[in-house]
């Protein structure tokens, strides 16, 4: 008992600083963003700036010995984790799309329908069969998002909403190539966060230019464009913005891996939960967001499904016991183990 007590307090204080970490990275990660994509018009830009910072910090943390990440580029890797780039860099270029055309209250309803999509894509792909009470928590989250879309009456960008369903969609195929792509840097989740950030700014980059925003880069880095509305330059915001979020974006996946291993998946949804709603109040407090009545219910009924789909599948992962007869038991024929049951992709 005496060794059990400051061993639990520690585990107590390191699920508490954790999730604190995560919360904390996660919601200056979506201020910085809406502050410099309300500003400029190369967003994809601003992200090749983002996962460049993070790739700096990564090989700064690697020679100082804080992180040890492989600095060998195989070829089969690289192969290998041409999916996981790719929708990388259109999940995180989708993503930026949706916060530059909603309000940052709204981006969570906006991409609401990644926990549907998500059972949808392991169902088709990884031949899961969802349960009844999986389907009624993704039938409460797609209620609220239709709420949020539909039935409220504050003005909202289809653009918007078009980038946050397809960014969604993204994002749920992205928790199924995450699987394979752990096999190719042989389950290193720290590898594989190095090698996502580096070889998606590669990618980004010819995307960037097709995508016609080399003269607006141009623009922005010579100092042409006019200074914004309380005469701040757009290239001193687009830096400082840069800076912050490439700096939280490298937190996040240390963030990321922490939150793996000190928390469980049910502390990690009701983080995120709270993660929304105070994204929700920083959005009308920094950006004087609108949250009407139907915009309110619609943000509590997606955090709702998605902690009731997180208590289930928590539920559904633990041991299952049968009835054994008390005349089998008294003559030791009786197996009062716990049935063998397999884990969904899931869980």
């Amino acid at each position: 008992m005496a060794q059990g007590g400051p061993q639990n307090a520690h585990s107590r204080a390191a699920v508490i600083g954790t999730v604190l970490f995560y919360l904390v990275a996660a919601l200056a990660m979506v201020m910085a963003n809406k502050w410099v994509l309300n500003t400029t018009e190369v967003p994809l830009f601003f992200l090749f700036t983002q996962l460049m910072i993070a790739v700096v910090l990564f090989v700064g943390a690697h020679l100082v010995g804080l992180l040890q990440v492989p600095m060998d580029f195989d070829p089969a890797v690289l192969k290998g984790l041409i999916p996981m780039v790719g929708l990388n860099v259109i999940g995180l270029s989708f993503s930026n799309y949706t916060l530059k055309y909603v309000d940052a209250s709204f981006y969570q309803v906006a991409r609401g329908m990644v926990l549907p999509f998500t059972v949808m894509t392991s169902c088709i792909f990884l031949h899961s069969r969802p349960s009844l009470m999986v389907l009624f928590a993704c039938s409460i989250v797609t209620f609220g998002f239709f709420i949020g879309v539909f039935l409220d009456g504050t003005p909202v960008s289809m653009v918007g909403i078009s980038f946050g369903v397809a960014s969604s969609m993204i994002t749920a195929m992205h928790s199924v190539v995450i699987k394979k792509s752990l096999d190719v840097v042989k389950s290193s989740a720290l590898s594989l966060s190095w090698y996502t950030n580096l070889f998606s700014a590669v990618a980004l980059l010819p995307v960037l230019l097709v995508a016609g925003e080399g003269p607006g880069v141009y623009s922005l880095l010579s100092g042409h464009q006019n200074p914004l509305a309380d005469g701040v330059s757009p290239l001193k915001t687009f830096l400082w913005g840069s800076a912050i979020t490439g700096v939280f974006g490298f937190l996040m996946s240390i963030a990321s891996l922490l939150s793996i291993k000190v928390t469980s998946p049910i502390t990690h949804m009701v983080s995120s939960a709270v993660r929304g709603v105070a994204a929700s109040m920083l959005g009308v407090w920094l950006f004087h967001d609108i949250i009407s009545t139907g915009r309110g219910s619609s943000i509590a009924a997606i955090l709702l499904g998605s902690v009731f789909y997180t208590w289930v599948k928590h539920q559904e992962s633990q041991p299952q016991y049968e009835r054994v007869p008390l005349e089998k038991i008294e003559e030791g024929k009786g197996d009062i183990s716990p049935t063998k049951r397999s884990r969904t992709p899931e869980d």
